[in-house]
């Protein structure tokens, strides 16, 4: 499989975060509506996913480009969720507790992560000062405006239902309610990571699937313009290397096989799923919910022979009574480490 980085600008704010499983379940949707997209269809691609992926996706995670000269190119990824202890081994209690907030780090050129006594962790603020201004005028306005210096943040919007007997709003369930809206700091960019296997489909196909996810919106909400991004460019990156590696750090959701890890550290995330598209408007729309290993894991292999993938994880069936076929994204790609494990 071909490791290929697509640079992506949100345009809009959004209310589902940018997770690897769900870009592959909406991903999924484009290549029903086009099956050129892949080598033989959905069906013939789902058909072999257990044991081939046609690709696997990660989560969005900010870019930093710096374009002094040397076109250094940088990722905040979220800090190893592993003990405190064990991240940290030589400080003090009071010390770790003023570390907690601190929940980024940068990787090092070639999607090096290296825990070392050297690594520096940033907390949210930190972090954004680490990003250009990008357009420094109407950076400031927008930021002003937000009252936010970090990359992202929550806000709350009001919303209303509308009783279409009375054209009024009233009593619930028709009063006024609010919802998460994430927004992004204007000019940032994201990089999702695609391993793609170019014997069922191409670079250029996956970035066409997700221009038009782009365009009508990721995620809840893309109706009421939710979800917006462009796809800026896709480019080829060499396998992180594994040499010396004893650990594996997931760059998406997924769901670890039984037997093969000696030890995982893991945050627990559960989806709880629904179906995309024509399917939402099914009278069964949900799916099953599975439990997940949040992005940021780490899990140690009981054996080398786990490297010779460039993923882990498994494929996920059994999510759905309304279409039984369903199949959900378990994998991720993941960057390869040296961590020893605490006995």
């Amino acid at each position: 499989m071909n490791l290929y980085e697509i640079v992506i600008r949100p345009l809009s704010a959004f209310a589902t975060p940018l997770k690897g499983d769900t870009l592959f379940g909406q991903l999924c949707w484009q290549v029903a509506q086009n099956p050129s997209l892949v080598e033989g269809g959905l069906e013939a691609a789902l058909s072999c996913y257990s044991e081939r992926p046609f690709i696997v996706l990660s989560s969005a995670w900010p870019r930093l480009a710096q374009n002094n000269g040397d076109d250094k190119t940088f990722y905040a990824f979220k800090r190893p969720d592993i003990p405190l202890s064990e991240l940290f081994p030589g400080m003090e209690h009071q010390e770790r507790k003023d570390f907690k907030r601190k929940k980024w780090l940068l990787s090092g050129q070639g999607l090096a992560l290296d825990l070392g006594s050297q690594q520096k962790f940033f907390n949210d603020k930190q972090l954004a000062d680490q990003f250009p201004a990008g357009s420094p005028a109407k950076t400031r306005q927008s930021l002003a405006i937000s009252g936010s210096t970090d990359i992202f943040h929550e806000q709350q919007r009001a919303r209303n239902t509308i009783n279409r007997l009375t054209g009024t709003t009233g009593k619930a369930p028709f009063a006024p309610y609010s919802v998460n809206a994430l927004f992004f700091r204007p000019g940032i960019e994201l990089a999702v990571f695609a391993l793609v296997d170019c014997q069922m489909t191409s670079i250029d196909n996956v970035v066409k699937a997700l221009e038009n996810i782009g365009r009508f919106g990721f995620g809840k909400d893309a109706s009421l313009g939710m979800g917006r991004f462009a796809v800026a460019a896709a480019n080829k990156l060499p396998l992180p290397n594994c040499s010396g590696a004893n650990a594996c750090y997931t760059l998406s959701p997924c769901v670890p096989p039984k037997g093969i890890y000696s030890r995982i550290c893991f945050e627990p995330f559960v989806r709880f799923g629904r179906h995309g598209d024509v399917a939402a408007l099914s009278g069964k729309p949900f799916k099953n919910p599975v439990v997940m290993a949040n992005e940021g894991a780490v899990l140690w292999p009981a054996s080398t022979d786990a490297f010779k993938k460039p993923y882990l994880g498994t494929a996920v069936g059994q999510i759905s009574k309304a279409q039984p076929e369903a199949i959900m994204q378990g994998y991720a790609f993941y960057l390869p480490m040296r961590l020893e494990a605490e006995k």
